[in-house]
């Protein structure tokens, strides 16, 4: 932002809850391997290399002024082994979002690594949930949710136990100097948020990953086809869910990893 305005304002409206949030989340088990390539200096696969594409329709957004956004990201499992700390968590590989401001200030205060697309809100034809995004007239990625039921009591607490220790979103804030190769700012961060759901619903997910040339999207088809590469091995229980989230967590702010 520029910074000769000052900080953007911040008041009693302002603060990081996202009121009114559905999601769709298809997760996967891809090579371990290839995962591994992708993955900055410091972190590993989890020992289950799992990928986890999720899609947002955030509306009633507090610092937004209630308006809203849509967003589809990709997470996979890590282990982050720094000089002082190691961390089981989920590594952002990128975030597609319809709305600079979201962009602008998850990579520059956060770190994630965000980008445009237009990504409509999701559609709904019978018990089958879709989503999708684009850029420049060309699909980057679609995404579909059916087969739906109610979860059983037994799988919401073994969920519940898997994510014990390992709720720590995690991302690279990299900023190149002007005019220089080198990095004028390189350092790993984490930025936990909090989830309020109201409701839970399992199915059975798919995601169809489009490969890309230059010419379709010349600023982003080699991310798009880098993880076009990474093999879907086995489909994990997707999951759309209703509720809350907030973002500004005071006992658990962004920090950078040790």
């Amino acid at each position: 932002m520029p910074a000769h305005f000052g900080a953007r304002y911040t008041g009693p409206n302002t603060s990081g809850w996202y009121r009114d949030v559905t999601a769709m989340v298809v997760p996967y088990v891809t090579d371990r391997t290839k995962l591994a390539a992708l993955l900055p200096d410091g972190f590993e696969p989890a020992e289950d290399p799992v990928i986890s594409v999720y899609y947002a329709c955030n509306k009633q957004i507090d610092w937004l002024a209630g308006r809203g956004y849509n967003m589809i990201g990709v997470n996979a499992d890590v282990i982050y082994n720094g000089e002082g700390e190691r961390l089981a968590g989920t590594y952002a590989l990128v975030i597609w979002e319809n709305l600079a401001d979201p962009i602008l200030t998850g990579r520059e205060l956060q770190g994630i690594p965000k980008v445009f697309a237009d990504i409509p809100d999701h559609s709904i034809s019978g018990d089958v949930w879709r989503c999708n995004a684009s850029h420049f007239g060309h699909a980057i990625v679609g995404m579909e949710i059916s087969a739906l039921r109610a979860p059983e009591l037994e799988e919401i607490a073994a969920a519940q136990k898997a994510k014990e220790g390992q709720d720590n979103p995690m991302g690279w804030r990299y900023i190149q100097k002007a005019g220089a190769p080198d990095p004028a700012l390189d350092e790993y961060t984490t930025f936990p948020s909090e989830n309020h759901l109201s409701q839970i619903m399992l199915g059975e997910g798919n995601v169809d990953w489009n490969r890309l040339t230059w010419e379709q999207n010349p600023t982003q088809f080699h991310i798009v086809n880098a993880l076009e590469q990474l093999p879907i091995v086995e489909y994990r229980p997707a999951m759309i869910t209703r509720g809350a989230t907030n973002l500004v967590l005071p006992q658990r702010p962004t920090r950078v990893l040790r």
